[in-house]
């Protein structure tokens, strides 16, 4: 039998915690829909962390970054399906977009601010998903190789002409993926069949390595044509490294596809892109930073600290991409090259492209 005062100590004890407890409920968590976002990131910190900091200090809303390889991330996303923690997305390439759409991966989000900001060219047309930069992948050449005057379309470089002398990277590449899709969507499939034959036979190696691996063969001697995004170059004439700088210096920049130019449909371009994730809870703060990636201010980052090009109109590029002058862009809708992502890929595969 417990002794009378310590039944009275019990019970006080025991009242503090219920009075404890009850406190906690009625206290709201600390990670609301109002001031946490969870980002999934495929490009990496450093190029995206300073962009978020701002963010967070406008609008007091935190954001953890989880950054990874853009497949890695389509695949942690299916992993937790329901249960991932992710609210946003943000990968590169409307292949990656369309597939992650697809997989029932991202929902749907309306924004004026978005829909004013963005072209429709560059977004979703059922609201899954919306560009916030552009990447440009044009022909590159050595100085002094090529004479840009032999150069015109990415069409033209099917040409016998160019036997031994294109480097470009390996079919499994989603960038080359939807340079084919865009080459099937203007052309038809036969005639795009035939191009990506055209080009394997005129490789000057095996696809190997990344888009800076093509600069730097190209530099090298190994072939005098490479095609390759344009952020890549412009991250490499900036580099402080020479090994990096020497090569880039060795490279310039010609726009395939313009008016006067074949059809003139204009030079390929793609995106990175942001999508609200199907799990997402904190849905208001998930829209509320792509809302604002596509701001002046964060449009201006792109442009100068990324070497890519604004998805917003009137917004100044950096002056290694000013350099290039201008160019028209392939006005096709980015979301035909998720859907024409498999048949591209098959194509490629058919042609031997490694």
């Amino acid at each position: 039998m417990i002794p009378a005062h310590s039944r009275l100590k019990l019970f006080s004890v025991r009242a503090s915690l219920a009075i404890v407890c009850t406190a906690i409920a009625l206290t709201p968590a600390l990670a609301t829909a109002d001031d946490e976002v969870n980002l999934y990131s495929a490009r990496k910190e450093a190029l995206i962390k300073p962009l978020l900091d701002r963010f967070s200090e406008e609008n007091g809303i935190e954001v953890n970054l989880v950054t990874g390889k853009a497949d890695a991330l389509l695949q942690r996303l299916k992993n937790e399906g329901a249960n991932s923690p992710a609210d946003v997305l943000l990968t590169v390439d409307a292949g990656n977009l369309h597939r992650a759409k697809e997989a029932g991966l991202t929902q749907s989000f309306s924004s004026e601010i978005v829909e004013e900001a963005v072209p429709a060219t560059y977004r979703d047309p059922k609201g899954h998903w919306t560009g916030l930069s552009l990447r440009a992948r044009p022909i590159m050449y050595v100085k002094g190789e090529v004479d840009p005057a032999e150069l015109s379309t990415y069409e033209a470089l099917a040409d016998p002409a160019w036997k031994g002398r294109i480097c470009i990277r390996s079919s499994s590449n989603v960038y080359n993926q939807s340079l084919v899709a865009s080459i099937i969507a203007a052309d038809g499939t036969e005639a795009a069949q035939d191009w990506a034959e055209g080009i394997v036979a005129n490789m000057a190696r095996p696809p190997q390595g990344g888009d800076r691996d093509q600069i730097k063969a190209a530099a090298a001697g190994q072939c005098d044509i490479a095609i390759a995004n344009t952020y890549y170059l412009a991250g490499m004439l900036k580099s402080d490294d020479p090994a990096e700088k020497e090569p880039a210096e060795k490279i310039a920049v010609f726009w395939p596809n313009q008016p006067g130019a074949g059809d003139g449909r204009g030079t390929h371009v793609n995106v990175s892109g942001a999508a609200v994730t199907a799990a997402a809870e904190n849905k208001d703060a998930a829209v509320k930073l792509i809302e604002f990636l596509v701001s002046p201010e964060a449009q201006a980052w792109y442009a100068e600290v990324n070497g890519e090009y604004p998805v917003r109109e009137g917004i100044e590029v950096s002056p290694v991409l000013a350099e290039w002058g201008t160019f028209k862009a392939d006005d096709l809708d980015l979301i035909e090259l998720g859907e024409l992502n498999s048949a591209a890929v098959m194509l490629m595969d058919r042609a031997g492209w490694k």
